[in-house]
C-alpha cells in the first residue's frame, strides 16, 4: 500500500489570499503610521519624497472610454493590483471587501528575504471630466496609506487618465514618502542602501507590467488566473 498523499487539484487550493486572511483582518485595526491630516505640508521642503511617473497606452477614439478599451482593461487590473513586479511586490486581500474599504498585505521581495505590510485604500478616484490644460479627462484610480509596521510611511496613488479630446491614455503614480520607524538596525541599513532603489524599480517595473497586461487584454488574453478577482 502506497504511502503517498495524493496532490490536491489545483482547482480545489483556497484562493492565496486566504493565507494571509489573519493578517488582513489584524491591519484591519491597525493605525495610519503618519499625520495624513497634514498632507498638503508634506513636501520636499519639509523632507518627503514627491515621486510623479506616467506612461502612455493605446489610445482611443475621442470620447468617454470605449468598453472593451485600453482604460476599461487599465481599469481592471488596477482594480486587481495586478501591475506591481511580482518579484518585488505582491498584494493580497479579500476579493468581496469593496475597494474603497481593502486592506492589503503587500509582501515586498527583496535577496532572499521576505517582509510583510499593511496598507490602507484611502480614497477612490472617479472623475467623469476632471478639467485639465490639455483638455477635460476621464480619471479611476485609488490610492492606499502605509500602516503601523510599514519601513516607509506616506500615500501612494495609482491613476488611468484618458483625455476626452485627444483620445489619449495614461496610467499615472504619484507617492508621497519618507522612510518610517525600522527597529532592526541591519532592515534599517538595508533600506538605507537600497529602498530608494526599490521605490523606483516598483514604479518603473508597475509601469511595464501595466502596459504588458492592458495590451494582453486588448489581444484577447485574460489576466493570470492566480489575480483575485474582487467583486463588482
Amino acid at each position: 500500500m502506497s504511502n503517498q498523499v495524493a496532490a490536491v487539484p489545483a482547482s480545489t487550493q483556497p484562493p492565496a489570499w486566504e493565507r494571509y486572511r489573519a493578517q488582513i483582518d489584524a491591519y484591519a485595526h491597525a493605525e495610519v503610521n503618519y499625520d495624513f491630516a497634514r498632507q498638503s505640508e508634506y513636501t520636499s521642503a519639509t523632507g518627503w519624497r514627491i515621486d510623479d511617473y506616467a506612461t502612455d497606452l493605446p489610445a482611443e477614439a475621442p470620447g468617454p472610454p470605449e468598453t472593451a478599451g485600453s482604460f476599461a482593461a487599465a481599469q481592471d487590473v488596477l482594480r486587481r493590483y495586478a501591475f506591481p513586479p511580482p518579484d518585488l511586490i505582491t498584494g493580497y486581500f479579500d476579493p468581496n471587501v469593496p475597494l474603497e474599504k481593502r486592506i492589503m498585505v503587500l509582501r515586498a521581495h527583496f535577496l532572499v528575504f521576505n517582509f510583510y505590510f499593511g496598507v490602507r485604500v484611502s480614497e477612490v478616484t472617479d472623475e467623469a471630466a476632471r478639467d485639465t490644460p490639455d483638455g477635460p479627462e476621464r480619471v479611476w484610480g485609488y490610492g492606499y496609506r502605509t500602516l503601523e509596521g510599514h519601513f516607509e510611511k506616506g500615500q501612494i496613488d495609482f491613476t488611468i487618465h484618458k483625455n476626452l479630446t485627444t483620445g489619449a491614455v495614461q496610467f499615472r503614480i504619484h507617492a508621497v514618502s519618507q522612510p518610517g520607524q525600522i527597529r532592526n538596525p541591519f532592515y534599517w541599513l538595508g533600506f538605507k542602501l537600497f529602498g530608494r532603489i526599490l521605490q523606483r524599480k516598483f514604479a518603473r517595473e508597475s509601469q511595464r507590467r501595466m502596459r504588458e497586461l492592458v495590451a494582453a487584454q486588448l489581444a484577447g488574453q485574460p489576466l493570470p488566473q492566480t489575480l483575485p478577482a474582487p467583486a463588482g
